[in-house]
């Protein structure tokens, strides 16, 4: 999957340089992709559905572009001006030596977002009872993957000597294979684990966002060039996100929950309450837009630790404070 990923973003990067300094002139108008429909997003559903996009100006049509490798591929052949993704992508394209690097402008989530998930319940958990035992991953080079490896080896566990480590399985299909047996443990976003608590499949024993600490999980970025072009709305929809973060962050789950529901209309509101409530407890929904430079730090540390990080990757090339800032009130 990375080799393929790699190969794919090579082809668009010679065609993205034939392109560039096409972009156009600053527009009103922006196109989003998510990685995925997932409730660790709630700032960003709040800021739609509360008007703050339209309040700078803007309008913001969304698209769901399932997985990081078609969410950046999708950007760098201009079918979206704006990725919510994983901030481990910028750096794998920067690594192919892109000539219009991809930058980080604004922060949405701030730890790990998954959860461990065992398939027998227990009344204490500890990190020894996964060795030996069938765990259910993610991508390799995603983010997901990337901080399970990461805290499991910080616990003393090696995923591909200690477990049957199963990372064949697509993104969207991981918690129905689960479901049907696949797997002792498995890890899982929200509303997917609180859906499985309650239908009895399996119980949440961890949180990898707690265990993992503050990185930089989800960022918006967008090609230099576009940024470049469009620094005026840039800076509006980063005023937006901050809005719509400190809207969540001042407001209960029960609130957040009732504001986003229509983005999740195959989710119990009971279970959009408990999941929202998860993240807020453990401080995954970032309070400001601002990519700290000690987050980006961990996230290579995560990055070496699994050996997805061929070279340092420049934190001031690859990171774009200067709307985040504005946006926070120079914070």
């Amino acid at each position: 999957m990375k080799r393929l990923f790699s190969l794919g973003i090579i082809m668009i990067l010679g065609i993205i340089s034939l392109l560039s300094g096409c972009s156009n002139s600053s527009t009103n108008k922006i196109r989003v992709g998510e990685v995925t429909r997932s409730l660790f997003y709630a700032p960003q559903y709040v800021a739609l559905e509360k008007g703050f996009f339209t309040k700078q100006g803007l309008e913001v049509e969304l698209t769901t572009t399932w997985g990081g490798d078609k969410t950046m591929t999708t950007l760098l052949s201009d079918g979206i001006d704006v990725a919510l993704v994983g901030s481990e992508t910028s750096i794998y394209v920067d690594q192919q030596g892109a000539q219009d690097p991809v930058i980080n402008f604004a922060q949405l989530t701030q730890t790990d977002g998954t959860f461990l998930v065992a398939r027998k319940k227990t009344d204490s958990f500890s990190w020894d009872e996964v060795k030996g035992k069938t765990f259910l991953g993610q991508r390799k080079g995603g983010m997901p993957q990337m901080v399970g490896e990461f805290v499991l080896k910080k616990n003393g566990i090696n995923p591909q000597q200690d477990t049957t480590l199963v990372q064949n399985i697509d993104f969207k299909n991981i918690p129905s294979a689960f479901a049907s047996g696949t797997g002792d443990y498995v890890q899982l976003f929200e509303p997917q684990a609180s859906q499985f608590e309650q239908e009895g499949v399996g119980q949440v024993v961890a949180s990898f966002g707690k265990e993992s600490g503050r990185v930089p999980y989800t960022s918006y970025m967008a090609k230099q060039s576009y940024i470049k072009n469009n620094n005026d709305s840039i800076q509006k929809f980063t005023n937006a996100i901050q809005e719509g973060q400190n809207w969540v962050n001042s407001h209960s789950a029960e609130e957040v929950a009732q504001v986003i529901g229509k983005y999740f209309t195959d989710v119990k509101p009971e279970i959009l309450v408990t999941s929202v409530k998860r993240y807020q407890e453990q401080g995954s929904y970032a309070k400001d837009p601002l990519l700290r430079e000690e987050e980006w730090i961990l996230l290579q540390e995560i990055m070496k630790e699994v050996g997805e990080l061929k070279q340092p990757a420049s934190y001031e090339k690859l990171v774009d404070q200067t709307f985040a800032k504005k946006a926070a009130g120079g914070n």
